[in-house]
């Protein structure tokens, strides 16, 4: 069920990420996008990461592409996704990169859009890209007024939850106190709150940035921008010390699974799906992978809840973008086929078959009766940020997050030796 196993953003969405897709059906193509096409090149090639066991979105993006474009010819590129970032930085570097290529906002990682971007391997997009910039994400898909990503949806890092198993537990905890109380509740009952994959560092790691949302990100949306003007640091913010003791809070009430230190993904598979947990904390697209392995049940997008008298929270951005090669021969063809994916008829497919939120058109998108219902209300009023990560200057900080929860898990770390390290690590 997983495609990439840093897909949300710089490492995050190991936990199960991309969907499997049966069908795209992409329709609709602008006059735009057929001049643009029907002069210079009818061809380009496209590179993206991949796995041996799902089709990729893109590749499926493409393929109705010169469906609605008979005349053009696109050459898919797969890579396999550990070897994503090398390969397209080696392929960069050496000048024979595909024409399109699949990036992540922020930096960080061998995909990052800015470090690629300042090291001059992009080319600048148009309005049509502009206007696709998720709120709040400017500054992560370029600087200095020019584009250099174009978003293909909006991804949700909050929780996903079994609903069968929040009706069989009551209701879905209102504040951070009742969670506790759940948890006891649950662990009695052989049952959890949470699945977690404790082994694993991309679900540690997003566990305590969710915990982050509402001591420290609901407070200041800025926070990120006072770290990186040396105002403040994360052992100095009581949001973040808080946020990190919070995890022993979670493993002393009992609010993870048994074995929940050495469990890999497949616990939280296992968990949401046979209703044995309720939540977890996972990128929200992944309702649509356990409903249909759990066919039947119901599976819904919810926030963590704050402290009493807090603001509930959530994160939503982008996970992947579209960039052009900047030594393209191609780039007339290649922009024609990103303003294409740009239309809100492509961009509204997408994030259906995805199960995703779309990257345009979302101040009209119809929350009730769907996955995104319980946290409709936090995205309409703007109570969301980018997943914080995506700001961080380095992956560096985020390994020293996650691997740090692992040890508080497991009792081998303190929060204040955490903290420290991801200061650390930022320098």
């Amino acid at each position: 069920m997983t495609q990439h196993r840093r897909s949300l953003a710089l490492k995050v969405a190991g936990a199960l990420a991309v969907p499997t897709l049966a069908a795209l059906a992409l329709t609709g193509c602008s006059s735009s996008a057929e001049s643009a096409s029907s002069s210079g090149s009818k061809e380009f090639s496209l590179s993206f990461a991949t796995s041996n066991t799902i089709e990729s979105p893109f590749q499926k993006l493409g393929e109705d592409y010169m469906k609605a474009h008979p005349d053009v010819k696109i050459t898919f590129n797969p890579q396999p996704n550990d070897s994503y970032d090398q390969t397209l930085r080696t392929q960069l570097q050496a000048g024979n990169a595909s024409d399109v290529v699949v990036t992540t906002p922020g930096s960080g990682q061998g995909r990052s859009i800015l470090p690629l971007a300042e090291a001059g391997f992009l080319e600048p997009l148009d309005d049509a890209a502009r206007k696709l910039l998720p709120a709040g994400s400017d500054s992560t898909f370029g600087k200095d007024g020019k584009v250099y990503g174009q978003a293909t949806e909006i991804t949700v890092a909050a929780l996903v939850s079994n609903e069968a198993a929040v009706k069989s537990a009551g209701q879905f905890p209102a504040d951070f106190a009742a969670l506790e109380d759940q948890c006891k509740t649950l662990e009695s009952s052989g049952k959890s709150l949470f699945a977690i994959a404790g082994s694993a560092p991309p679900n540690t790691g997003l566990m305590a940035m969710s915990l982050a949302a509402t001591r420290v990100y609901a407070e200041d949306p800025k926070w990120n921008d006072k770290r990186a003007a040396k105002e403040v640091t994360f052992a100095g913010s009581d949001g973040w010390k808080s946020a990190l003791e919070a995890v022993n809070t979670l493993k002393d009430a009992g609010c993870f699974q048994k074995g929940a230190a050495g469990a890999g993904f497949d616990a939280i598979t296992k968990g949401l799906a046979g209703g044995t947990a309720v939540a977890g904390f996972i990128p929200a697209p992944s309702w649509k992978q356990l409903a249909s392995a759990a066919s039947g049940t119901d599976f819904a997008v919810r926030a963590l809840p704050a402290d009493k008298g807090g603001k509930d929270y959530v994160y939503a951005s982008a996970n992947y973008a579209f960039s052009v090669n900047a030594a393209s021969k191609n780039k007339e063809a290649a922009k024609a086929f990103l303003d294409w994916a740009a239309e809100p008829e492509q961009t509204k497919a997408f994030a259906e078959i995805d199960g995703a939120l779309p990257v345009s058109g979302l101040d009209k998108y119809d929350f009730e009766g769907g996955a995104y219902k319980n946290v409709g209300e936090l995205i309409k009023n703007g109570n969301y940020s980018p997943l914080p990560n995506i700001q961080w200057p380095n992956s560096a900080v985020y390994d020293a997050l996650a691997t740090g929860v692992q040890g508080i898990i497991t009792g081998q770390k303190s929060p204040d030796q955490v903290l420290q390290a991801m200061d650390a690590a930022w320098g």
